[in-house]
């Protein structure tokens, strides 16, 4: 088990993130770091019958570019694409009906700032998940990354190397037509496996 890590925050982050949060004794999520396109910070990567579907969450341009300041973007209508982009995706998984009611919410409440939205996520993520992690978030930038930092190592284009994460297979609604897709959103794998999800954390 890894004592501190730093994390980037995360929208529906990946398998990879959420085992991070789950096996490290402290976790420190970075709130001063300069806001990032096309990562996860606010965007995932589902399963669905096409292959793999980002969605992404719309931010505000203009004013602070610090994560912490990052507003979101009532833009395109993007609730209730991406809400039923997960049903399209998911409708006929084992365990969207147990969950829809708890992950629905995410997608018809507003949140103003995408750091306060990640961070319900999370919240109810580990709920549903049955994990317990320590979480703070920084007070300043850190320079020197507490060791490890898998900022640039959990990111959807051109990921550093992370020697301590293994994808495991699990089932996956589209596995007969792509084979298997690891580290999807969370959400593929709690759909998919429901309360068995913590055994491939």
């Amino acid at each position: 088990m890894e004592r501190d890590v730093l994390l980037s925050t995360t929208y529906f982050g990946p398998v990879q993130w959420y085992q991070k949060l789950h096996r490290a004794e402290h976790v420190w999520i970075e709130r001063w770091e300069n806001f990032q396109k096309q990562t996860y910070r606010n965007r995932c990567l589902i399963a669905t019958t096409q292959g793999i579907q980002a969605l992404t969450v719309p931010t505000e341009r203009g004013g602070s570019t610090l994560i912490k300041d990052i507003r979101i973007s009532d833009h395109g209508n993007w609730r209730h694409l991406h809400w039923n982009a997960l049903q399209s995706a998911y409708g006929e998984s084992p365990f969207f009906d147990y969950y829809q009611d708890d992950i629905r919410p995410f997608f018809e409440l507003r949140w103003d700032y995408l750091l306060d939205f990640n961070e319900a996520i999370m919240a109810k993520m580990c709920e549903l998940l049955d994990i317990h992690p320590q979480v703070d978030f920084t007070e300043e930038y850190v320079h020197e990354p507490i060791t490890p930092s898998y900022r640039m190592a959990i990111r959807p284009k051109n990921p550093e190397a992370d020697a301590d994460f293994e994808p495991k297979p699990y089932y996956q609604v589209y596995q007969q037509k792509h084979g298997f897709l690891p580290n999807l959103s969370i959400l593929d794998l709690l759909f998919n496996m429901g309360p068995e999800s913590i055994f491939y954390l």
